[in-house]
């Protein structure tokens, strides 16, 4: 299990979200990964991919590492588009078979039917919005964890059968003070625990 594939959920926009930081992290953690003789292979939700093509390179990997700006609450709607095609390619075709529930089987559950049994997923965002928001009952979230506050994104990634390994973030990234290179040693840090082999 030495196969990682690392999806660029990036959106460009002018003068805002040009995708350099973003880029930054994908190549720390390809890096990291090469050096501990993992294979790695990319993707850009924001490029003129083939979804079949895409299908086999999710066949293919053991690990995913979903790297994106969080825009608005949640993914950029060119990261959104990437999945809504690719994992609908992927219908009886490595992703997922079915919703899991059976007509003759009522102990099937909802969202058991995945076909990514076994493959692990990670999580890396960037945010302007600042981690104390996070797991704060006076928060802006509500006192819902960073991972709660992304259940949907969790929640397509399981229901194809896939498992979350720990979440990285990188938050106030426009005060102008973001220490680049001690957030990409955190990133080392967790791709560490993440990715033992």
């Amino acid at each position: 299990m030495k196969n990682v594939l690392i999806i660029n959920g990036h959106q460009y926009y002018p003068h805002v979200a040009e995708g350099k930081l973003t880029q930054i992290f994908i190549d720390t953690a390809e890096d990291f990964l090469k050096s501990r003789g993992f294979n790695v292979k990319h993707s850009k939700a924001q490029s003129d991919y083939d979804a079949l093509e895409e299908v086999e390179k999710f066949k293919w990997a053991d690990y995913f590492i979903i790297q994106y700006p969080v825009y608005w609450m949640g993914v950029p709607w060119m990261m959104k588009k990437y999945i809504d095609e690719v994992f609908s390619a992927g219908a009886n075709n490595g992703i997922y078979a079915n919703d899991g529930r059976s007509r003759s089987d009522a102990s099937k559950r909802y969202g058991s039917g995945g076909l990514m049994q076994g493959k692990r997923y990670m999580l890396s965002l960037t945010y302007n919005c600042p981690i104390s928001e996070f797991s704060d009952k006076e928060g802006f979230f509500d006192g819902l964890s960073l991972d709660e506050a992304h259940i949907a994104t969790h929640k397509t990634w399981q229901f194809c059968g896939a498992t979350p390994m720990k979440t990285f973030s990188v938050h106030d990234i426009f005060k102008g003070d973001l220490n680049i290179e001690a957030e990409k040693k955190r990133l080392m840090e967790v791709l560490s625990e993440n990715f033992k082999g």
